[in-house]
């Protein structure tokens, strides 16, 4: 079940966050499983599962990092514990930031700022494609590029994660 469908919106890196939340509670109250106790055990099992779709992709949706996986899946352009190779340099930087996490060197800040930094830069190439996604007219080539941010992102958080 396609979560967009489900709520009725857009196919989008950012959905709009107040169309998600009213979509939730009119979603959540048409498949509320209390409402369907006198149906016959086929109907129930079917609003079980909607209401379970609702409440997952809500949490999809209110997650950015969670969204931009949900989306690039829906586009065939990853898959669920999907080894991606990162490129040299990054993680040569990665390596130097835990090196640097493990010296101590967050309690004065400069590896938060560093990786703050890395942030700004990895989200720079993909900010126009993450907000302006349009079905049909982004390109599978920008759809990389935000594979790409995906990842190095994830990295990034897990490196913050560590951190004191």
């Amino acid at each position: 079940m396609n979560y967009f469908e489900l709520y009725n919106i857009p196919v989008s890196f950012q959905p709009d966050p107040q169309l998600v939340k009213s979509r939730f509670y009119e979603l959540s109250r048409k498949y509320h499983p209390d409402f369907f106790s006198n149906a016959d055990e086929a109907e129930q099992a079917e609003v079980l599962e909607k209401s379970s779709a609702v409440n997952k992709a809500y949490k999809t949706f209110t997650n950015p990092d969670e969204t931009i996986k949900y989306v690039l899946q829906q586009k065939g352009l990853l898959e669920e514990e999907e080894k991606y190779q990162l490129p040299p340099d990054f993680l040569m930087e990665m390596m130097d930031l835990n090196e640097a996490a493990g010296e101590g060197q967050s309690a004065d800040g400069s590896v938060r700022s560093a990786v703050a930094k890395i942030q700004e830069e990895i989200y720079s190439p993909v900010k126009a494609v993450l907000e302006g996604y349009t079905e049909g007219v982004t390109t599978r080539d920008e759809l990389l590029q935000v594979k790409e941010y995906y990842f190095k992102k994830k990295y990034l958080n897990r490196i913050m994660a560590g951190l004191p």
